[in-house]
């Protein structure tokens, strides 16, 4: 009789002790899942702000291409002789010897 009630002592330990260890390893699932979770929210909330940057800054570069294009032409511009000849009128008051100013007052 002793015999077996040490057994039946020794295997509800058993038992018991083997509840505990998958009880533990749920827990512990649980915690790595809830913890991927919110490693995941932050992380796409993290990709929308770097999408909206990535638009922000593709509109800057459209931006800054349409500039460029402005100076390009401008530097054009500037090479020519209507901008020189516009530039001894407007800054040092030139004329051609045939040609009549009237300015407002």
């Amino acid at each position: 009789m002793k015999k077996v009630k040490k057994r039946n002592t020794h295997v509800r330990r058993r038992i018991l002790e083997h509840r505990l260890s998958i009880l533990l390893i749920i827990c512990v699932i649980v915690v790595l899942g809830v913890t991927l979770s919110v490693a995941s929210i932050s992380l796409h909330k993290k990709n929308q702000g770097y999408k909206a940057q990535e638009t922000e800054l593709q509109k800057q570069l459209e931006e800054e291409k349409a500039r460029a294009e402005e100076i390009d032409e401008l530097e054009k511009y500037v090479g020519t002789d209507e901008y020189i000849e516009d530039v001894a009128k407007d800054k040092l008051g030139l004329v051609y010897p045939n040609e009549i100013l009237f300015k407002a007052e």
